[in-house]
């Protein structure tokens, strides 16, 4: 057992402050881990917020972590102290519930997400499954691996589960948190790479992000200029808003996909037909398990894709919640620990 600084919430809504969590020695099959890096995430919100089922207070958020193992527990194999690891929002599964028993543990009916089903990385150590644990190259820095564990592996997972092969169209709605990630792997993985985002004042970024074409989606009509290029196989979503992801469903080409993990309440308005005429499809996409984001994290080693990120210590971690909350950071806020 230690003591560790830790960002603490007591009760739903509170503010974040710094205190103190008492970690315990990793059990079975657990390791613990020194957190160098975490990333803050709008997801953070649902746990602070008490807006998801079983939260208990004082929450710990932080579901983007990055650090090195600190110590194992027993029954734990190819893992040492030392080694450099990730954990996303997937930190674990039982093996036991029935997705699990299918191989499905991204799925798992007991998922054990960091900040909600255990203290999260709002700290300077935390106590992990050990499937949980991804790899991180050596190219990569904590900082810059530690939002590649939730918003990378969300968006490199869902292009590489779709039906787009190298050369195909593909758009990316939204170039904030996630969308500059996704434009970067797209360009990489070979797509014929659109931005579509509000504002011509982001279309010089969105080419030296790797984009060949770009809407402005206050200016133009997005499944028109979709349709001028030939059709998209694939439309990724990323901005949470509802209308601007129905917007583009009719700018896919036949069998075209909209993948949807930009969040937004407000229901989608599409018809049936529009589905149906040429065969597209609709679906949501969650993140990813550890061996998905030690993939994205080796494909973004080996292909130089970086996240933008503003680097925040620990002890500021109200502030920059705040800022990531009201939208006032554009990118990524990662907290550092000074580990």
């Amino acid at each position: 057992m230690r003591t560790v600084r830790s960002v603490l919430v007591d009760s739903p809504a509170g503010d974040l402050r710094i205190g103190s969590r008492e970690v315990a020695d990793p059990g079975h099959a657990e390791v613990r881990v020194t957190v160098e890096a975490c990333g803050v995430c709008h997801t953070d919100s649902q746990f602070v917020n008490d807006q998801l089922p079983g939260i208990v207070f004082p929450v710990t958020p932080g579901h983007e972590i990055a650090g090195r193992i600190e110590s194992v527990g027993p029954g734990v194999v190819n893992w040492q102290v030392g080694d450099r690891v990730a954990v996303g929002w997937s930190g674990g599964h039982c093996t036991h519930c029935n997705p699990c028993r299918r191989g499905d543990f991204v799925h798992c009916e007991n998922a054990q997400v960091p900040g909600w089903a255990y203290p999260g990385g709002y700290a300077e150590s935390i106590v992990v499954p050990a499937n949980a644990l991804a790899r991180i190259p050596a190219t990569l820095s904590a900082v810059e691996a530690a939002p590649l564990a939730c918003a990378g592996v969300t968006v490199f997972n869902g292009l590489r589960r779709t039906g787009a092969r190298p050369g195909d169209l593909v758009a990316v709605i939204g170039l904030g948190g996630l969308g500059h990630l996704a434009v970067q792997f797209a360009a990489r993985m070979g797509f014929d790479t659109v931005v579509v985002a509000r504002g011509q004042e982001k279309e010089k970024l969105a080419a030296d992000l790797g984009s060949r074409h770009y809407i402005d989606s206050t200016r133009e009509d997005v499944s028109a200029e979709l349709l001028k290029l030939g059709g998209a196989r694939v439309v990724l979503a990323t901005a949470g808003n509802s209308d601007a992801m129905a917007a583009a469903l009719d700018g896919l080409g036949p069998h075209g996909e909209l993948i949807v993990i930009g969040i937004d309440a407000a229901p989608m308005k599409i018809t049936p037909l529009q589905l149906i005429l040429q065969s597209k499809t609709v679906h949501g996409h969650p993140s990813g398990v550890a061996m998905d984001t030690e993939d994205t994290l080796a494909f973004a080693a080996m292909t130089g894709i970086r996240p933008i990120v503003e680097e925040v210590p620990l002890e500021q971690a109200s502030e920059a919640y705040r800022r990531m909350m009201d939208n006032q950071a554009r990118f990524r806020i990662v907290l550092t620990t000074g580990a």
